[in-house]
């Protein structure tokens, strides 16, 4: 959860490797390797240190869905604390010396609940026993007595803040949120527990931020109302130092302290890229700098009272991508990954300089050096614009062996394609499709001017993007541009049936996971725990209720899907409460009437994204044989 607690599985980086380099390399042929061996690659991160740091309570999926593991950092041996076959069950944090937090919900239905455990003991309390609420472990307080929670049980469109003591359990209300507040995770509070901090949207390009004085139950906005993102990220022990990131005034993000007694504030670290997160180690010894640098992220240790960074020794084939540090500040846990590795863990010892590598998360079956690397490109787009993307171009691939290629687009709105371990992206790619994953206009990392290009404008701009990335690989000598597909879920799944609707036989085929197909009825039906962010939904997509559905309608492909004329796959969770079933049900249905070729998978026990290893690979092994099937590639001629 948050910050310390994030699935890191989603931070993986990769060396930038130059566009005439990669396009040169010479042609090999790679072991091939099925979805079955590279799903046996282990996902996993760590949620922290146990209380003598010797261990580290960390998640992973090697059973086939993720469960609570404790990793002895002495001999690297990892012991399962639970078991479940069922549901994913993520760890949250330590309690004592022999218990622990995980967090899951069923299904996939997203209510996720909080549970506490204790080592060796298969039961699990359910901390937050509310019928149908969404809940959330934030962070601790000052005293390490308490825990806090947010919840939607009082009211399902919003969280309030809840305070459990770890005595008894009991929760007492903190923080009723009346007024549509999104409290951060992990929460950002004072050591004193006066000061909270929290935001509110107002669009999906805007929000203000807010500090809120507990005990004299008063709320000072900090933001100034500008067209800018704001986020709080820390408080100093003082009580009264205060430290956010916002893009007022500039393209990218960038830190600020704030004097919380005077005003005062001081623009502390900013680059030319977007500073994700600022965090800081428990006594203040160091502080760690997250930045969103051109699809990778990029990890900074400072050494708090010099602000010079700490430099780590040198990780051959990786980069770190996570740092958390130790409460004792005598230690540090990293994350370390690549585009062609799944993340590892390892711990670095300040004192002794030793750094331990814990994990081994590739397969023993698969030689890295057949799997294909990442590598920046720009797309020139239809107006001229310079679109970012990551590309994987198959070892195989030459002019005397040319290969077919998907255009991969990403969830969102907003989302972004990175350098990433991709365990699917690999498996095609060893199978030889090229892989573009286009960062289209709106896409999150590269700019508030970048990000706001596809306001009102879905399904127009950034769908010219992913066509003219498909121009792109067209242009390449080992690419046949006759055997080129496209591939999304989510909103990515909306824009593969938006390109099959609206550019008929521009794609050879489409793989559309979980996506939009009428924007009326998704943006009707979110989630009610969505209610704060609703209002700036429909600034961005349109409002369903106004003369907007029009432009909806008009870029919803069910209203559209009679114009689609190339073969379609369909994957769909039946717990999807995001893009609901129906979507893809009637997407599905009304293709099939067109006479056109149309395969359709449902997960009964999946939502929004797919967990469960068997689901992945057979998301995988589908999707090849679609692919094998419908984009042929021309054969060579002698």
């Amino acid at each position: 959860m948050g910050k310390f607690n994030v699935i890191l599985a989603a931070c993986f980086l990769a060396a930038a490797f130059s566009a005439c380099k990669q396009h040169g390399s010479e042609a090999r042929t790679p072991k091939p390797y099925t979805s079955e061996q590279l799903r046996e690659n282990i996902s996993l991160f760590g949620a922290g240190f146990s209380k003598d740091e010797t261990h580290v309570l960390t998640g992973n999926n090697s059973t086939g869905i993720f469960n609570v593991y404790e990793l002895n950092i002495a001999d690297t041996t990892s012991k399962a604390l639970t078991k479940s076959k069922t549901d994913a069950f993520f760890p949250a944090d330590y309690i004592g010396t022999n218990q622990f937090l995980y967090y899951s919900n069923k299904g996939g239905d997203e209510n996720d609940h909080l549970y506490l455990a204790t080592i060796g003991d298969s039961t699990a309390k359910d901390l937050t026993p509310w019928p149908g609420s969404k809940n959330a472990f934030v962070g601790w307080s000052g005293d390490k007595k308490s825990v806090y929670v947010t919840s939607n049980k009082r009211n399902p469109q919003f969280f309030d803040l809840y305070k459990l003591d770890t005595a008894s359990w009991k929760a007492s209300l903190v923080f009723q949120n009346d007024s549509g507040y999104d409290i951060p995770i992990p929460i950002v509070i004072s050591k004193d527990e006066r000061y909270i901090s929290f935001t509110k949207s107002i669009t999906t390009d805007k929000n203000e931020l807010y500090l809120y004085d507990i005990k004299a139950k008063t709320t000072k906005q900090l933001s100034n109302g500008s067209e800018s993102a704001w986020n709080p990220q820390a408080i100093e022990k003082d009580n009264n130092t205060f430290y956010y990131t916002t893009n007022d005034g500039s393209d990218f993000t960038y830190l600020v302290k704030y004097n919380i007694s005077t005003g005062a504030k001081e623009k502390v670290y900013s680059t030319n890229w977007d500073v994700q997160w600022f965090e800081l180690s428990e006594n203040e010894k160091y502080y760690t700098i997250a930045i969103n640098e051109d699809g990778k992220n990029k990890i900074i240790l400072f050494d708090h009272a010099t602000n010079k960074p700490v430099d780590f020794p040198e990780i051959k084939g990786g980069s770190v991508t996570y740092a958390s540090v130790s409460k004792s500040e005598k230690k540090a846990l990293l994350s370390v990954g690549s585009s062609t590795s799944p993340d590892n863990l390892y711990v670095y010892n300040f004192e002794d300089k030793e750094l331990k590598k814990l994990t081994s998360s590739l397969n023993k079956a698969i030689d890295e050096n057949d799997l294909a690397p990442a590598e920046v490109i720009h797309v020139k787009s239809f107006d001229g614009k310079e679109i970012p993307a990551i590309y994987y171009k198959p070892l195989q691939a030459s002019a005397d062996n040319k290969v077919g290629a998907l255009v991969w687009v990403h969830g969102g709105p907003g989302g972004q394609s990175t350098q990433n371990f991709n365990n699917s992206i690999q498996f095609l790619v060893n199978h030889g499709y090229a892989v573009l994953a286009i960062n289209n206009r709106g896409s999150s990392g590269y700019g508030k001017a970048f990000y706001k290009l596809d306001n009102r404008d879905h399904g127009y701009g950034d769908l010219k993007d992913c066509v003219w990335a498909k121009k792109w690989l067209s242009q390449q000598e080992y690419i046949d541009s006759n055997a080129v597909a496209i591939y999304g879920g989510s909103y990515g799944g909306n824009m593969v049936l938006n390109a099959l609707c609206m550019y008929p036989g521009e794609f050879k085929a489409g793989v559309d996971l979980f996506g939009v197909a009428n924007w009326l009825r998704t943006l009707r039906s979110i989630p009610p725990y969505w209610a704060s962010f609703k209002d700036a939904l429909y600034v961005e997509m349109g409002d369903p209720e106004t003369k907007d559905s029009v432009l909806l309608k008009n870029t919803s492909p069910l209203y559209n899907y009679t114009k689609i004329k190339d073969p379609l796959l369909v994957f769909q969770g039946a717990n999807d409460v995001r893009v609901l079933k129906i979507e893809s049900d009637e997407i599905a249905a009304g293709v099939k009437k067109n006479g056109v070729p149309v395969e359709y998978i449902v997960y009964p026990q999946e939502g929004h994204g797919f967990r469960k290893k068997e689901n992945l690979i057979t998301t995988d092994n589908t999707t090849l044989a679609f692919l094998q099937k419908y984009v042929k590639v021309a054969a060579k001629k002698e």
